[in-house]
């Protein structure tokens, strides 16, 4: 399995961007898919999840209301729309694909192929 993240860079606090992220070598739909967020000398953090289907949503408290994950099965990619965009929300931003839980899971250690990360720069 591949992942390949995109669609990081530099905005203003309030403002929006779009992370997208494609998904290759297996069965995408057999697959729920996070994100994640670390940022220097701190672990990496949830930040949202997807079921299989995309009919489960599941965020971390620090970005509900903000953030949307969705996913495109006949894509092959999953997207987080980050809106409102805060300072403390700088970071690298990671998708991840998990097998085992067909809900969704906010666990790090569920989660069995990470992409590269890109980076979100939120300036003040």
């Amino acid at each position: 399995v591949q992942l390949q993240a995109s669609g990081g860079g530099l905005v203003q606090a309030g403002g929006s961007l779009r992370l997208s992220c494609e998904f290759s070598g297996r069965t995408f739909r057999s697959y729920t898919m996070g994100w994640f967020r670390q940022t220097s000398g701190k672990e990496r953090e949830f930040v949202a999840t997807i079921s299989w289907t995309g009919g489960r949503t599941y965020y971390a408290d620090s970005v509900k209301g903000r953030f949307t994950v969705s996913r495109d099965n006949a894509k092959n990619t999953v997207y987080l729309q980050m809106n409102s965009l805060k300072p403390e929300d700088t970071a690298v931003y990671y998708c991840a694909a998990n097998s085992r839980n067909m809900f969704g899971s906010p666990r790090r250690d569920e989660y069995d192929y990470w992409g590269q990360g890109t980076q979100v720069t939120v300036s003040s």
